[in-house]
């Protein structure tokens, strides 16, 4: 019979083992602390301040939030923000989804084709910038010489404020191959058997898209949706480094006015009211999508019952 281990020395253990824990999670903890914490309480702080980081920050309350209704830019950065997401991520979604498609076809040499569909997502930042640049030139671009061999007059991509947000746009299209490879996965991972029962059935391929591929896809095209909303309202790179912002503001994102605001205005206080405002959006729209989309996916399988 063992003897059992006195009540002393259970706790000790307990107590070393919570500690050892503690070690581990430790590293977390402390970027959590000076990364997230300290940096997000700081801004807190400079909502209130008006600050231009050469003398000490002076206490303006409410001052910098009520500037937000009088800054046309703001509004403006909101409007080019908003037309760019609300454009480009259901159109990159869709795309991404398609090609997906393409690429879950069993034909000789589809490997090479994803993985060129792939490549430019492991394109620098910069590096695609410069290229996008040198593509939409007016004058020696690439896309405007293809136009001219069709008989189409130059445009002028990135000098005409109607043209040159859909422009970026059509850029952004370029690094769908992160959602790409995403939704491929998920429709490698729908089980064979469903598309055999609808066989069977007499199913076409529209029937089986909409009753079967699209639901067992839904959690899939879900997480896209989320990360793209995300990511298309946090765009600074393509306006910063093509455009600048212009034409005529044209192109001025939220992020980018953001950075001019704190890094080229030196308005430390109103930057940060910025940012708050951008976190809130970010967080409104995806409670949006949760709301209203989140309950149309299917985590279980297809509906039960469906007809091709």
């Amino acid at each position: 019979m063992t003897q059992a281990i006195p009540r002393t020395r259970r706790v000790a253990s307990f107590r070393r083992q919570t500690w050892l824990g503690y070690v581990f999670i430790s590293p977390f903890i402390l970027g959590f602390l000076c990364w997230f914490v300290t940096p997000a309480a700081t801004s807190i702080w400079m909502v209130f301040q008006d600050w231009d980081m050469m003398a000490p920050p002076t206490f303006v309350g409410l001052g910098n939030i009520t500037r937000l209704l009088e800054d046309k830019l703001f509004r403006k950065a909101l409007e080019v923000t908003f037309n760019y997401t609300f454009v480009g991520v259901p159109l990159g979604l869709v795309l991404a989804f398609a090609v997906a498609l393409l690429m879950n076809t069993k034909v000789r040499g589809i490997t090479i084709f994803r993985t060129i569909y792939y490549l430019p997502v492991i394109v620098p930042g910069v590096a695609n910038a410069v290229l996008w640049a040198w593509i939409f030139n007016t004058e020696f671009g690439l896309l405007n010489a293809l136009l001219r061999l069709v008989k189409i007059g130059r445009i002028r991509w990135l000098v005409d404020p109607k043209v040159a947000l859909p422009a970026l746009i059509i850029m952004s299209l370029w690094g769908l191959g992160s959602q790409m490879v995403i939704l491929l996965a998920g429709l490698q991972g729908i089980p064979a058997m469903y598309y055999e029962a609808a066989d069977i059935d007499g199913a076409g391929r529209w029937a089986k898209m909409r009753h079967i591929t699209i639901p067992l896809m839904s959690p899939v095209l879900f997480f896209n949706l989320v990360m793209g909303t995300i990511g298309s309202f946090q765009v600074f790179t393509v306006g910063y480094l093509i455009t600048g912002g212009g034409p005529e503001n044209a192109t001025l994102f939220y992020v980018l006015y953001l950075y001019r605001t704190a890094f080229e205005y030196f308005r430390m206080g109103y930057a940060a009211t910025l940012a708050w405002v951008l976190f809130f959006i970010i967080m409104f729209f995806v409670l949006l999508i949760f709301r209203y989309v989140g309950g149309k996916v299917y985590y279980e399988g297809p509906p039960i019952g469906g007809r091709g």
